[in-house]
């Protein structure tokens, strides 16, 4: 019967332990700091024409290029017109980069702290702004309409 009991506290301290662990671990991983996407390096800098054309060329290859499966897509750089400029329903700014006769652009959607970079950005002005890749570009043939590659977290990097 002792012996039953030793092996019985045991199990106990191994599931306690393993509790423990499992709890530390999983504070860790709520409480982590967000990614800060403008203090990380740029894996890709591109015009808007370019990175829209390689999405409707091959989706496939260029999402195993830029998008992540644990959510750590490619930062980009991405050049380009401002053929529209809204806001969502987060009162957060969206910047569309696109040429005249194109028919999809970028989607750039700006963060509440960046927000306040956007003020001085115009229609027409040829901006580079930095952030992550969410979704390419591509055709829906159901609708007839292109869908834009969408940028999140983004800034502006430079404004000419």
């Amino acid at each position: 019967m002792t012996t039953k009991k030793k092996i019985f506290k045991i199990v106990l301290i191994v599931i306690g332990v393993g509790v423990l662990i499992g709890g530390g671990v999983g504070y860790y991983m709520f409480n982590k700091p967000a990614r800060n996407v403008q203090n990380t390096e740029t894996d890709f800098s591109y015009k808007a024409s370019e990175i829209v054309n390689e999405y409707l060329t091959d989706s496939k290859k260029a999402n195993a290029k830029y998008l992540a499966e644990n959510g750590e897509s490619k930062v980009l750089e991405i050049t380009g017109f401002v053929a529209k400029i809204s806001e969502d329903f987060n009162n957060q700014k969206v910047i569309l980069l696109k040429a005249e006769g194109e028919n999809a652009g970028v989607s750039c959607t700006f963060t509440a702290e960046t927000n306040v970079n956007t003020l001085n950005i115009k229609m027409g002005d040829q901006v580079t702004i930095k952030g992550v890749i969410r979704s390419g570009a591509s055709f829906d043939k159901d609708l007839d309409m292109y869908e834009n590659v969408i940028i999140e977290k983004s800034d502006i990097v430079s404004n000419k």
